[in-house]
């Protein structure tokens, strides 16, 4: 008997794991809410069918599948390989690229992302901004 309540507390518990771990991923969707992709907890980015697009790393760095740097991010700056900033969020969610243009917005209430003529591109709630420019604005982890 003690042999049987020791193997459903593991398993309840690995049960817990994999859900905790499903519910820290976040679905990425495009402007008709179709999934696209998602990003977990942990900066790894996957596509639609769950194969890895690439990751953000703790340090900034964005990396593509192949886990070559493609990028990185400082305080809501984005910056290429060769250190050229390439773009930047604002506070209130505005995204613009390294001249200062326009490229669009992140809703921080409910994760809508828009272009600059504020057509919906997708949505990503629960994601953080500079992980969304990256993914809809800067296009690291476009094959």
């Amino acid at each position: 008997m003690k042999q049987l309540r020791l193997y459903m507390t593991a398993v309840v518990l690995a049960l817990a794991g994999i859900m905790a771990t499903q519910a820290s991923a976040q679905v990425l969707r495009d402007a008709d809410f179709n999934s696209i992709g998602r990003i977990n907890g942990n900066g790894v980015v996957r596509d639609a069918t769950g194969r890895s697009a690439g990751s953000f790393d703790a340090d900034g760095t964005v990396r593509s599948v192949k886990g070559t740097a493609v990028g990185v991010i400082k305080e809501l700056e984005i910056f290429d390989t060769e250190g050229n900033r390439i773009g930047y969020i604002n506070t209130d969610g505005t995204v613009r690229d390294g001249e200062s243009n326009l490229l669009g917005y992140i809703s921080i209430n409910d994760g809508k992302v828009t272009d600059a003529e504020k057509q919906t591109i997708g949505f990503a709630r629960g994601v953080r901004v500079d992980w969304i420019a990256c993914y809809y604005f800067f296009h690291f982890f476009e094959k």
